[in-house]
């Protein structure tokens, strides 16, 4: 039991951590697919 949570655990700080790192380098899809014809407001 104590695995599964420290498994859960990592799975949350890892999702976290890269969804944090993405945002910083600006790989969201928002900043990946806009030009100059695509509004995103």
């Amino acid at each position: 039991m104590k695995a599964m949570m420290l498994a859960f655990l990592a799975t949350i700080v890892i999702a976290v951590g890269a969804n944090a790192i993405l945002n910083q380098s600006g790989f969201s899809s928002e900043d990946r697919y806009q030009g100059e014809a695509v509004r995103l407001n």
